[in-house]
């Protein structure tokens, strides 16, 4: 018996296919961003960018207005080790204040687990920060892959999933993703802008964060889906 495409997809919902078109894209790139971030010297695009981000005549001097400098260092707290660990400790709180243990503990691994995953790679693959431009921010720790644009991608995506979970209208749902999506793009420009990564480190840290939160998701239907079935058998 033939199945129809409309059959087909109706099968596999639009939500599980795009999380696992998601996890692929991920791994692809950043496996892509891995091989460039062990070349010995930095690739055409890494320099240009950060290049581009300073004034010519003076590459301590950012370009754009005074205040945009203070601006970026402000957005790039939203994904330090501090506020993420705020919010998550903030929405694991809340999770089991409602009895939502099994959810609660859910976030924990995921986060917990990103953040374990995030410095394994930096370990791995060893690789100094930029020296092209001076730094904006002081760092301290590797440069591939930004722990930043991954840790917000993790924590911003995961979340961001949970409460679609929760709201009732499409539109709703869609918005508080776009938040999260904006929220993790921000930090990691903010990156670029002080000039403590190269380009490719907040890629690779996008992809990898991107594929650890929608694999966490669809985990955690799977196992909600089983719970559910097992209780109603």
């Amino acid at each position: 018996m033939r199945t129809s495409p409309s059959g087909l997809f109706g099968k596999v919902e639009f939500t599980v296919l795009l999380a696992v078109i998601v996890v692929a894209a991920g791994l692809w790139g950043f496996v892509e961003l891995m091989e460039v971030a062990r070349d010995s010297a930095p690739h055409g695009f890494d320099t240009e960018i950060l290049l581009a981000l300073r004034t010519p005549d003076d590459l301590a001097t950012p370009i754009g207005p005074h205040w945009l400098k203070d601006a970026m260092r402000d957005l790039t707290s939203l994904g330090s080790v501090a506020v993420l660990t705020l919010i998550t400790i903030v929405v694991i709180g809340y999770l089991l204040v409602v009895r939502q243990a099994q959810m609660a503990l859910f976030v924990f691994v995921s986060i917990a687990g990103g953040q374990v995953l995030g410095s394994l790679l930096k370990l791995g693959v060893d690789r100094p920060r930029p020296d092209i431009v001076p730094h904006l921010a002081k760092v301290h720790t590797l440069s591939f892959p930004s722990g930043h644009a991954m840790m917000s991608a993790v924590v911003y995506l995961t979340l961001g999933a949970l409460l679609a979970q929760t709201l009732p209208d499409r539109t709703t749902r869609i918005y508080v993703l776009c938040i999260a999506v904006l929220a993790t793009l921000i930090v990691g420009l903010s990156r670029l802008y002080l000039g403590v990564h190269w380009p490719s480190d907040v890629a690779a840290g996008w992809c990898a964060g991107a594929a650890w939160a929608m694999l966490c998701w669809l985990a955690a239907r799977w196992a909600r889906r089983r719970t559910a079935t097992a209780g109603a058998s």
